[in-house]
């Protein structure tokens, strides 16, 4: 019985030596950086871009769609392939060796501090129209915009460095946007034509002769809120407007919902800007999520970051063809 016993253990001794150890659950690991580029860095070609009227939506330093559509028109109109890469060749035609420092200082005046600032906007419309203004939340969500990049992107550029009055932080080396100026019409525009294609999510502003203005992502429409293909015009732009929510031209509104009207705003629904069509309810304007430009739905009308909303608001004026396919 003993040597019974003693084999049984030689066995299960045995069987655990040839049994596999159990893993152990791989650690959590960030995914390895992409490769540098043989030209420039993201970042640099988004700058780029945006001087140069191809707005790559919201400055980031990484790529995706809208910095692959704006890229592809850049290309398209240096007569280079249009491939949406970043490679050499574009960076050449961008300039981008000779283009100096694309990064700027800007040092904090107390008035980017002051506000006002709403700080909780909530997400629905009928609580929104019980708000004085849609002001920015924060002074980052405020300087973010006005160099047209992601609040996480500043961040990251300043590591460290708090936001107060008198402190020099690095942005982004383009025309700052500003909320309460209003854009002024550009005569050169007179023959302008703007075109919103909503397979490609981008709006092109171009002459007569097809010559590039401006190219910009937008969201348009949604399954619910298709855009409605076909010719219109501009019959006004207002800066600054009111967002007058209707619950029966939204198709998720809630049960209860009333005609309101929700106050100005760069978080307003629409922006800064809104630019009205002869084609009732529909509208070219800006938005409180310059983030989600190009990535998600709307109500049909077409959604741009508030500072391109603003550079489309000084091309076009009463009469601007606009054609949506």
């Amino acid at each position: 019985m003993r040597r019974r016993t003693l084999q049984l253990g030689v066995a299960i001794l045995f069987f655990l030596a040839a049994a596999p150890l159990p893993q152990k659950r791989a650690a959590h690991r960030q995914p390895p950086p992409p490769p540098p580029l043989p030209c420039g860095d993201l970042f640099s070609f988004q700058v780029l871009l945006d001087r140069q009227g191809y707005s790559p939506g919201q400055i980031d330093g990484k790529t995706g769609v809208n910095f692959t559509h704006a890229l592809a028109a850049m290309q398209s109109a240096r007569s280079l392939a249009a491939s949406g890469t970043p490679d050499c060749d574009t960076w050449h035609a961008l300039g981008g060796d000779a283009a100096g420092e694309l990064t700027a200082t800007y040092t904090i005046s107390e008035g980017d501090l002051k506000g006002p600032f709403e700080e909780k906007i909530p997400p629905d419309l009928m609580a929104q129209a019980k708000l004085p203004a849609l002001s920015y939340r924060t002074p980052l969500e405020a300087l973010a915009e006005r160099f047209h990049a992601s609040p996480a992107l500043l961040k990251q550029m300043n590591t460290g460095v708090a936001l107060t009055a008198g402190t020099t932080i690095r942005v982004p080396a383009v025309q700052p946007f500003d909320p309460d100026v209003k854009p002024v019409w550009d005569p050169s525009a007179a023959d302008a034509t703007v075109t919103v294609s909503k397979d490609e999510s981008a709006l092109r502003v171009a002459h007569a002769d097809g010559s590039p203005m401006f190219f910009a992502p937008v969201t348009t429409g949604s399954e619910h809120d298709p855009l409605p293909a076909g010719n219109w015009k501009v019959r006004g732009v207002q800066w600054h407007p009111p967002f007058h929510y209707n619950p029966r031209l939204f198709w998720d509104a809630k049960p209860g919902d009333a005609r309101t009207t929700i106050k100005p705003g760069p978080n307003n629904p629409v922006g800064i800007v809104w630019i009205d069509l002869n084609l009732p309810h529909y509208g070219l304007h800006g938005t409180p999520e310059p983030g989600n430009v190009g990535h998600t739905e709307s109500h049909g009308c077409v959604r741009l970051t508030n500072w391109d909303a603003a550079r489309v608001a000084a091309l076009v004026k009463p009469g601007t063809p606009v054609q949506f396919r």
